[in-house]
């Protein structure tokens, strides 16, 4: 399906984005529309702020739509990706977490469809290398035989960190996440098999889980997805391979050489 032109949306409803998660229902087998509308501000997913055609104008003008949609065919072809739809809205500019660790942008990626969630000052680039992140994840949930809901911490770490090694396959490290610089490899380490590897097995659904994940509560800042980066770009430095060959790779794999 591709890019959905959100921006049509945008321009008749952005003071009523429950009136716009609407167009998404048929998406979210039994949710209503408020409630996709809670769960997606929950990732980034914009409240109504000023003027919102100045935005949706502004994401326009940066080409965002065209940029995501280029990207997306050459991606599903580079990695034998599937065609589902993609939904761009702005991003929320009050999210402090959004703002410091991921400049202003996010998504959230299912196998059957991705939404992204864009700031105006993104620049192209950055605009790439958010696509390159989630439709990573896209491809990695079609591919890898395990249900998302049965993902434990390890597999969700890996998840993220396939993800980011895509961007810097990619892209180059310019356009990392900021993450991906928090500690040293030597940190990163003890961290692997002090907090993580003990927690491995830890179920999607347990809020340690998320906690570790994204450093919550006493834990260090965003320590689930750097130990993931960590692990992935070990592994495909000792292996040779690349972002692509570890899309159907077995979680366990990755970790094996640690």
């Amino acid at each position: 399906m591709g890019v959905i032109r959100t921006d049509k949306w945008l321009h008749d409803s952005y003071q009523k984005p429950i009136e716009i998660c609407e167009n998404l229902t048929g998406h979210f087998e039994g949710a209503l529309a408020s409630e996709i509308y809670d769960y997606l501000t929950l990732h980034g997913m914009y409240h109504p702020f000023g003027n919102g055609n100045e935005v949706v104008e502004k994401l326009q003008k940066n080409k965002v739509w065209e940029i995501v949609q280029e990207e997306s065919l050459q991606l599903q072809k580079v990695w034998e990706g599937p065609n589902i739809p993609i939904f761009i809205f702005p991003s929320d500019k009050n999210n402090r977490i959004l703002q410091q660790d991921f400049n202003g942008k996010s998504g959230l990626a299912f196998k059957d469809k991705l939404l992204l969630f864009i700031s105006e000052d993104n620049m192209e680039k950055e605009i790439r290398a958010l696509f390159t992140h989630e439709y990573n994840h896209v491809c990695r949930l079609s591919k890898f035989q395990k249900n998302e809901e049965d993902y434990l911490l390890l597999d969700t770490i890996i998840l993220e960190g396939l993800a980011e090694n895509a961007v810097r396959e990619r892209m180059g490290e310019e356009f990392l996440a900021t993450w991906t610089s928090y500690y040293s490899k030597e940190e990163l380490k003890k961290m692997w098999k002090n907090i993580v590897l003990p927690n491995k097995n830890v179920l999607k659904n347990d809020l340690k889980h998320q906690n570790i994940l994204y450093g919550l509560r006493f834990y260090p800042k965003m320590l689930g997805y750097c130990v993931g980066y960590y692990l992935v770009k070990n592994y495909l430095e000792a292996t040779n391979k690349t972002s692509k060959d570890l899309l159907n790779i077995h979680t366990d794999t990755i970790t094996q050489i640690m």
